[in-house]
C-alpha cells in the first residue's frame, strides 16, 4: 500500500487527510467503547415483585411505548371504596401472577400511583372469548395462564408462552412503535383480541370515548380518551398485521339510552366504523402450525395520522429481529455512557438494571415531526428539541435529574424546556409537579420542577432561557391559592389544621425557596435571592425544641398536641415520620446541625435512627412504605431520606457515611425479582444506586457538590456528551473495605468530601484508596464548603 504523500499536487488536501484521520479516530474508540455488550447485564425483571412496581417488556431509552405484559385486572374501586390490592399493579405486572391477561402499550416504571395500560392486545385459540376471566378461573376468559420457566426479559425484548392457547408471544419496540410476533398452533379458530377497556387502575367510566376504524384487512386507526389520574387523556393509535385478517366483530358495552340512527347497522360484526365508552375487537385467522402473525402499533398524542407517520417512519419493514437489535443498540449505546467494573457479575447485574430503570423515563411525548398535545388540549410543535412527559418530581429531582446533569445533559435540558412549555401552557401559571399526557395529576407536594430547573442552571447546562425559567419558578412559588402557599407565604409555615402533609409541605417548600435563591444569584438578581433565602429558612418554623424534631404547627402558632414522631400516618407527614423528615433540610445541613443541639447531639440522633426498631404499627397505614425497605426506623423504600446517610459529612464522621452506604447498597438493591427496596418511582431509587456505587452523590439539588460516600465498583469510566471521560479507580475494592483510606482528584490528594460538577465534567480522574478500618485523620476541618 502507498503511503499518503502531501504536497501541492495532491488531491487530498491535508484537511481531508485530518478529517479522515479523525473519522478513523472516531470509529475506533467507538468501537473501543462498544466491545462489551451490557444489555446482557440489565434484567427488567428486577423490582417486578413486591414493592419495585417495575415492568418487565419492550421499551427503548425514554420510550413513548412500553410494550409489556399485564397480570390481572384488580379493579381501582370496590364497592365504592378504594381496593388496596390493586397496588401491587401499578406497573401491569406482578411477578407472582399466575396468568398474563394480555399485551399493552403504555405503562410507567415503579410508580406508587397509576394510569396507563392503553390498548391491551391478546392472541388466543379456540372458542372466541371477549371476557378477560380471572386469575383463579383462566379458562372462563382470554387470559392465559404461564411459566416463568417460559418467559425472557431483555432490554427491548420480551418473550412468553400463553400455555392455554399454546402461543409463543414476543415483543420488542421502537420509540413509537410497539412490534407483537406471536407464534401460532395449526388452527382454524386463532382470534387476536384488542381490549379498549382494558387498563392500569381501572374503574366504571374511566373510558371516557373510544372511536375505532377498521381501513382495510390488514389496517386499524382509532383513539381512547380516558378519565384517571389523568383527566384529559387521550391517545392516538394506527395498528396494522402482517396477514389480512378472515372476519372481525366489536363487542360495544355501552347502556346509553340514545343511540341515535347507527342501530339500522349490525356493527358487531365485520363492520368498519364503532365508537362508544366500552369496547373490545377481535380479528380471525386461520394459522398453520408455528406461523408467525406480526402486529406493528403505533401511538401518538395527536391524530391517527400522527401514529401511521411514526410507523412508517420508524418501522417500515416487517422484521422482527431487526426492530430487537436494534432497540438493543440504543441501550447499549447508553450504557457504554459508564462502563464499570466490579468485583462480582452479580454487582454488574445491579448496576446496569439500575442504569436500565434510571433511563426509562421521562418518555417521548411527540410524534416524529415534533408535534405534541399541550396542556391545554391545543396542538404544539417543537423547536427541534424533544417534548417529554410523565415528570414524578417529588421523586426524581433528588438524583435522576441530577444523575442527567451528568450522564444526558442534552436530554435534562430538552425535559426542562418540556416543563417551561407546561408553564406557558397551564392556565394557573404553574410548572409540573406531577404531569403525564398533557395533563397535570398535582400527586405529591411541593414544586420540584425549581430544583430540577436550579440545578441545571447552576450546573452550566442550561439550553434554555433561563431568566424566563427563573420567572416561571418565582411565579410558581407565589402561587397563593396552591396547596396551602397562601399560609405558608403569610405565616413562614403550613399549619397543620388547615393543610395535611404541613410539616412534609413547610420543608420542602423551603427546600424549593432555596432553589430559586441560587438560580437568581447566579443570574444576578438580587431582590429575588433576598426574598427566596428568607423564605428558605422557614424550616425552622416546624422545629420544636423541646422533643427535638419536626413538628405540626396550628393556625395560632401553638404546637399540635396529639403527636407521635414515628408514626408515618396523619402526623403532618406524607410517606414519612418526623424521625426521618426532621433531617429533610438539604440546603443547610450544617445549620440543620446546630438547631438541634449541635453534633454531638445531632450524631446520637442520628446513629439511633440506623439502629432502633420501626414496629410495624408505625406504617401499616402507609401504602408506599414497607418492611423490605427499612433499616432500623431509616426508610430507604421512600425519597425523603435518600440524602440522610450523607449527613455525617456534616459531623466530622465520613467513615459513618462510608460504613451505612455500603450497607444500604447491599441490603436494598439485589439481582432479583424483588430486589429492590421500594417503589422505583421512575428511576429515583435505582438513580440513588448509581451515584452511591460511584462514590458521590448531590446531597442538594441546586448546589456544584457532589458529596462523597463510598464507591461500591473497582472502576468506572464516565463517556460524557462532551467527549471527555472522568474515571473512578477504586483501588483495594473488597466488600470489607468499606472505608476511604486517601483520595486523588487528578493526582493530587483530595482532603475535602466533595467534588464539583465541573471537577466531573472537565474530564479526568478520582482514585480512592479503600481499607477495612476508618481513616479518621483523612479530611480537613473544612471538609464540606458552607
Amino acid at each position: 500500500m502507498r503511503p499518503f504523500s502531501i504536497n501541492s499536487n495532491s488531491k487530498i488536501t491535508l484537511r481531508k487527510l485530518l478529517s479522515a484521520a479523525a473519522i478513523f479516530a472516531s470509529l475506533h474508540v467507538s468501537a473501543q467503547k462498544s466491545t462489551e455488550n451490557y444489555v446482557r447485564y440489565a434484567n427488567p425483571l428486577i423490582g417486578t415483585a413486591k414493592m419495585g412496581h417495575t415492568y418487565p417488556g419492550a421499551t427503548v431509552p425514554f420510550g413513548m411505548v412500553q410494550l409489556s405484559p399485564d397480570t390481572d385486572t384488580l379493579p381501582y374501586g370496590v364497592k365504592g371504596k378504594y381496593n388496596p390490592d390493586v397496588y401491587k399493579f401499578c406497573a401491569g405486572y406482578q411477578y407472582d401472577s399466575k396468568t398474563i391477561v394480555g399485551f399493552s402499550h403504555t405503562h410507567f416504571s415503579g410508580t406508587g400511583h397509576s394510569d396507563l395500560g392503553d390498548f391491551l392486545i391478546m392472541p388466543t385459540t379456540g372458542k372466541l372469548q371477549l371476557n378477560s376471566g380471572t386469575e383463579d378461573k383462566p379458562e372462563n376468559g382470554y387470559r392465559s395462564a404461564f411459566s416463568h420457566k417460559n418467559e425472557v426479559a431483555e432490554p427491548s425484548y420480551y418473550k412468553v408462552k400463553l400455555d392455554d392457547h399454546n402461543i409463543t408471544a414476543e415483543l420488542t419496540a421502537s420509540n413509537r412503535v410497539g412490534m407483537h410476533q406471536y407464534t401460532f398452533p395449526k388452527s382454524d379458530e386463532a382470534h387476536i383480541i384488542l381490549d379498549l377497556m382494558a387498563g392500569i387502575y381501572q374503574y366504571d367510566n374511566k373510558n371516557v370515548w373510544t372511536f375505532v376504524r377498521v381501513e382495510n384487512d390488514t389496517l386499524i386507526t382509532g383513539f381512547r380518551q380516558t378519565n384517571g389520574w389523568a383527566r384529559t387523556r387521550t391517545v392516538y393509535f394506527a395498528m396494522t398485521f402482517s396477514k389480512p385478517f378472515r372476519t372481525y366483530g366489536t363487542k360495544i358495552d355501552d347502556n346509553n339510552v340514545y343511540k341515535g340512527f347507527w342501530k339500522k347497522f349490525d356493527q358487531e360484526h365485520n363492520f368498519p366504523e364503532v365508537a362508544g365508552r366500552n369496547l373490545k375487537m377481535y380479528f380471525d385467522f386461520q394459522t398453520a402450525e408455528n406461523e408467525k402473525i406480526k402486529i406493528k402499533f403505533a401511538i401518538s398524542p395527536v391524530s391517527t395520522q400522527g401514529a401511521l407517520a411514526n410507523m412508517k417512519a420508524e418501522i417500515p419493514h416487517w422484521d422482527f429481529d431487526r426492530v430487537k437489535t436494534e432497540g438493543q443498540a440504543l441501550w447499549n449505546k447508553e450504557f457504554n455512557k459508564v462502563a464499570v467494573k466490579t468485583i462480582n457479575e452479580d454487582d454488574k447485574v445491579n448496576f446496569y438494571t439500575a442504569l436500565y430503570h434510571s433511563f426509562l423515563g421521562p418518555t417521548t411525548y411527540m410524534d416524529v415531526d415534533g408535534s405534541y398535545k399541550g396542556l391545554d388540549m391545543n396542538i404544539y410543535k417543537t423547536d427541534g428539541s424533544t417534548n417529554y412527559t410523565s415528570f414524578s418530581l417529588w421523586d426524581t429531582y433528588r438524583t435522576l435529574h441530577p444523575l442527567f446533569n451528568v450522564l444526558q445533559p442534552a436530554r435534562n435540558a430538552d425535559m426542562i424546556k418540556s416543563m417551561l412549555a407546561h408553564y406557558n401552557q397551564s392556565v394557573h401559571k404553574m410548572l409540573p409537579v406531577w404531569s403525564h399526557y398533557a395533563n397535570e395529576n398535582w400527586c405529591m407536594i411541593g414544586y420540584h420542577s425549581v430544583p430540577v430547573i436550579a440545578d441545571a442552571v447552576i450546573k452550566g447546562n442550561a439550553n434554555f432561557d433561563v431568566n424566563k425559567a427563573l420567572e416561571a419558578c418565582v411565579t410558581t412559588a407565589r402561587n397563593k391559592y396552591y396547596d396551602g402557599l397562601n399560609y405558608y407565604m403569610e405565616k413562614g409555615f403550613v399549619p397543620d389544621d388547615k393543610n395535611s402533609s404541613s410539616v412534609s409541605k413547610t420543608l420542602e417548600y423551603a427546600y424549593d425557596d432555596w432553589c430559586i435563591a441560587q438560580m437568581a444569584k447566579k443570574l444576578g438578581r438580587n431582590d429575588i435571592y433576598e426574598e427566596f433565602s428568607k423564605r428558605a429558612n422557614n424550616y425552622k418554623n416546624v422545629y420544636d425544641p423541646s422533643i427535638g424534631f419536626m413538628r405540626p404547627k396550628l393556625n395560632d402558632g401553638s404546637w399540635r398536641k396529639d403527636f407521635d414522631p414515628l408514626d408515618t400516618h396523619g402526623q403532618g407527614f406524607i410517606e414519612g415520620n418526623s424521625w426521618n423528615y426532621s433531617l429533610y433540610v438539604p440546603q443547610a445541613p450544617a445549620e440543620m446541625i446546630e438547631l438541634m443541639g449541635g453534633k454531638k447531639r445531632f450524631t446520637t440522633h442520628l446513629d439511633s435512627l440506623f439502629s432502633m426498631n420501626l414496629p410495624d404499627k408505625y406504617f401499616e397505614n402507609t401504602e408506599d412504605i414497607s418492611r423490605e425497605g427499612i433499616i432500623g426506623n431509616y426508610v430507604h423504600g421512600n425519597e425523603p431520606s435518600h440524602h440522610v446517610a450523607y449527613l455525617y459529612n456534616w459531623l466530622d464522621q465520613p467513615w459513618k457515611t462510608e460504613d451505612k452506604i455500603r450497607m444500604i447498597l447491599k441490603a436494598m438493591y439485589k439481582p432479583t425479582i424483588d430486589g429492590l427496596g421500594g417503589n422505583d418511582d421512575f428511576g429515583q431509587m435505582s438513580a440513588w444506586f448509581i451515584f452511591s456505587s460511584l462514590g458521590f452523590y448531590p446531597v442538594a439539588p441546586g448546589s456544584d457538590q457532589y458529596i462523597i460516600g463510598s464507591p461500591a465498583v473497582q472502576n468506572a469510566k464516565l463517556n460524557l456528551e462532551n467527549g471527555k471521560t472522568f474515571e473512578i479507580d477504586v483501588k483495594d475494592q473488597a466488600d470489607k473495605n468499606v472505608y476511604i483510606q486517601k483520595i486523588e482528584l487528578n493526582g493530587k490528594v483530595l482532603t475535602r468530601n466533595y467534588i464539583t460538577h465541573a471537577e466531573i465534567m472537565d474530564g479526568g480522574q478520582i482514585k480512592f484508596y479503600m481499607g477495612a478500618k476508618p481513616n479518621k485523620k483523612r479530611v480537613t476541618a473544612e471538609a464540606i464548603k458552607k
